[in-house]
Formats: C-alpha cells, sequence, structure tokens
C-alpha cells in the first residue's frame, strides 16, 4: 500500500469524523430546541393556572355572599411567603378561613430542579394540600393606607391596616431536559442542561374591595 493511499485514508476519516460530529451537534441542537420549547410550554402553563387562581382568591378577601356577616378582621397572619385571610370561598354565605403558603425546597428533593417548591392552599380545617406547579418563589408585601409597604412582622391592629397586597410569583420548569442523562455529549451541553424555563409575574398592589372599604 503506498504512502498516498495511506494519506488518502487518513484524509477520509478525518473528514468522516468532522461530518459525524457535525451531524451529532445538529441533532443535539435540534433536541434542545424542542426540549426547550416543551419546557416554556409548561411553564407558561403552569404560571397562567397559578396566578389566575391566586388572583382569585385574594381579591374575596374578607368577602361573604350574606352581607349582615360583617368580616371586621379579615387579615389573620401576613408574611411574606404566607398569608390567611378570612372569606367565603363557596359563596354560601358562610365565613371560611384561607390559608397560602410556601412549603420548603427539602419537600420536593426527588425532582431535578432544586428550587421548586409545593404551594399550599387550605380552606379551614383541611388537611394541607398543596400543587407542585414549579412555584419557586411566592412572595408577598404589604401596604397601609397611605399606600407605603409595611414592615415586618406585621401582627395585632396592624393586620387590620392592610389595604393592598403586592403578590409575585415566580415559575420554573420541575423537570430538567431527557438529555441531561446522556453524559456521551456532557463536555458539549452540560452547562445548557442546568438551566431550567422559568416565567415571572408580579401583581402590583392588588386591592380587595373588601379592604378598601375598612
Amino acid at each position: 500500500m503506498g504512502s498516498q493511499v495511506i494519506i488518502d485514508i487518513i484524509g477520509s476519516t478525518i473528514v468522516f469524523g468532522s461530518l459525524m460530529l457535525m451531524t451529532l451537534r445538529l441533532n443535539l441542537s435540534q433536541n434542545e430546541m424542542m426540549q426547550t420549547a416543551r419546557g416554556d410550554l409548561m411553564v407558561q402553563q403552569a404560571i397562567v393556572e397559578v396566578t389566575h387562581l391566586i388572583e382569585y382568591d385574594f381579591r374575596k378577601i374578607g368577602y361573604c355572599k350574606n352581607t349582615s356577616q360583617i368580616i371586621s378582621n379579615a387579615i389573620l397572619l401576613a408574611d411574606s411567603n404566607a398569608i390567611t385571610y378570612r372569606t367565603d370561598v363557596d359563596n354560601n354565605g358562610n365565613v371560611d378561613t384561607m390559608h397560602y403558603y410556601l412549603g420548603p425546597a427539602s419537600e420536593l428533593s426527588a425532582t431535578p430542579n432544586p428550587r421548586d417548591r409545593m404551594l399550599y392552599r387550605v380552606i379551614n380545617r383541611d388537611s394541607p394540600k398543596g400543587a407542585n406547579l414549579g412555584v419557586t418563589v411566592f412572595d408577598l408585601k404589604y401596604y397601609d393606607q397611605a399606600r407605603k409597604i409595611m414592615n415586618f412582622p406585621i401582627t395585632g391592629p396592624s393586620l387590620n391596616t392592610i389595604k393592598e397586597i403586592q403578590i409575585t410569583v415566580q415559575v420554573e420548569n420541575i423537570m430538567s431536559p431527557t438529555l441531561a442523562t446522556d453524559t456521551a455529549f456532557s463536555g458539549y451541553a452540560g452547562s445548557y442542561f442546568q438551566q431550567y424555563s422559568g416565567a415571572y409575574w408580579r401583581q402590583v398592589r392588588l386591592s380587595s374591595r373588601n379592604l378598601s372599604k375598612r
């Protein structure tokens, strides 16, 4: 076998290897785009579901269908990521207690995303039931009649001075891309697989009509 033939074989091998690598990278890039699109869709659906429920519930703080039952102390607890208030959940004229709070990240240690938490919505004395929709931030700030932010802790008579609430919610994809388990390409795309699709929502100074009348 002549030296020219060997050189041709080596050259062909290099070209073939380069083409294979380009093909693999192209396939990986396409898979990344598909994973990102699916993750974005899941996140958008989750944040719409979460924020619609929160906004609906919070606007009913202090509400009761039976107007003869005046809820004088509507908010019972006001913290940065928890709130308890009185409302008529079923619109049946009976006053209920609603409790929202964010669970610890350790509860969802089995999910790939280390930041997701359970968001709990508890009515009266029901057992806590949370939804894992990828919530990573549930932050509450409270404002008084003068529209000044109230400092924590907010307790006692100060609870009755709350007139507006700022709600911040962040949702991230609870699952990492499936290709994260493919270690063959970890050197090429490992940094990508540490990212999670996310969406952010803020309701600035939401005011319940029943709070503003007090």
